[in-house]
C-alpha cells in the first residue's frame, strides 16, 4: 500500500537519506530503527508527505503521494510528529476530536470512536482537563489518541496508514508497553503502521519488520531474528549487545 522507491534526501548541502526502498503493507508494523541522527524521523516525514524527496519516488495506495489530495491522504493517513505543539486551552477531549475533522460521520458517531481511542490510549480519564495542563506523558497519549481516532475505521477508497514518530519517547513504562500492544492491535484491524523507536526490544515484541538505519542509509531490514544480530548492532550503536531468547515470547532480547 506504500512503496518507497530508492529514495534520496538532501537538505542544503548533505545528504540525509541515501538509496532507501521500503514496502509497506497493511496489517503489518514495521519498526525504524538506529542512532540519533541516522535518518528514521526523515523516512517518515518523506513517507508521510510532509518531506518531498529529492530523488526516488513514494507511491500511496497505487499512485504517486505527491497526487493525492490533502482530503484524500486525511481519510486515509494519520501521523504523529515528533514533537507536537498546541497550547490553545482546549480540552484533552476536544484535542482527540480533531481526529475526526476529516470525516462525515456525524458527532454521535465521532463521539463513541474517540471514547474508544482515549479508553485505548488510558486517557479517557483525562477528558475534561485543559490539554496545556497535562504532563508530557498524558499529552502523548492524548496525541495518540487524535492520531488513531482518524483511522480507526476501515476506509472504502483505499488502505489505512499510521505514521509515528517516537510515540514512547515520553511514556512510562507501562505506557510504552501498552503503545506496543496498540499498535499490534491497529495492524490487526487492517492498518500499515510505520513508526520511530529506540527501544530495541518494544521493537522486537511488536513489529513483523524491523528496519535498522544508519547514516542515511538501510543496514538491515526483515524479522526481529534477522534484524536483531549482535555483530551489525555493535557497529551501527558502537555497544557490545548479548542476545538472548525471551522466555515467555520466543523474541529476541537484547541486553548491554
Amino acid at each position: 500500500m506504500m512503496q518507497l522507491d530508492n529514495i534520496g534526501l538532501t537538505l542544503g548541502d548533505t545528504p540525509i537519506l541515501r538509496g532507501v526502498s521500503l514496502q509497506l503493507q497493511p496489517s503489518r508494523v514495521t519498526v525504524v530503527l538506529g542512532p540519533n541522527g541516522a535518518g528514521k524521523s526523515s523516512l517518515l516525514k518523506v513517507a508521510s508527505g510532509e518531506q518531498p524527496a529529492t530523488a526516488g519516488s513514494v507511491t500511496f495506495n497505487g499512485k504517486p503521494l505527491a497526487q493525492h489530495s490533502a482530503a484524500h491522504k486525511a481519510l486515509h493517513m494519520a501521523v504523529l510528529p515528533q514533537h507536537s505543539s498546541l497550547t490553545f486551552p482546549f480540552s484533552a477531549l476536544e484535542v482527540v476530536m480533531l481526529g475526526r475533522t476529516p470525516h462525515a460521520t456525524g458527532t454521535g458517531v465521532d463521539a463513541q470512536l474517540v471514547e474508544q481511542a482515549m479508553r485505548a490510549t488510558d486517557s479517557w480519564y483525562l477528558r475534561e482537563q485543559l490539554y496545556p495542563n497535562l504532563s508530557g506523558g498524558e499529552k502523548q497519549r492524548v496525541q495518540m489518541a487524535r492520531v488513531l481516532v482518524q483511522v480507526w475505521q476501515p476506509v472504502d477508497s483505499g488502505d489505512r496508514l499510521i505514521v509515528l514518530d517516537e510515540p514512547t519517547s515520553a511514556l512510562d513504562y507501562a505506557h510504552q508497553q501498552m503503545v506496543a500492544q496498540l499498535l499490534r492491535q491497529r495492524a490487526d484491524a487492517g492498518c500499515a503502521v510505520l513508526t520511530a523507536m529506540h527501544d530495541l526490544n518494544l521493537a522486537a515484541q511488536c513489529a513483523d519488520q524491523l528496519v535498522l538505519m544508519c547514516c542515511g542509509e538501510i543496514r538491515a531490514c526483515g524479522s526481529a531474528d534477522e534484524v536483531l544480530q549482535e555483530d551489525i548492532l555493535q557497529e551501527v550503536f558502537q555497544v557490545r549487545f548479548h542476545r538472548i531468547t525471551h522466555p515467555d515470547t520466543g523474541k529476541p532480547w537484547l541486553i548491554n
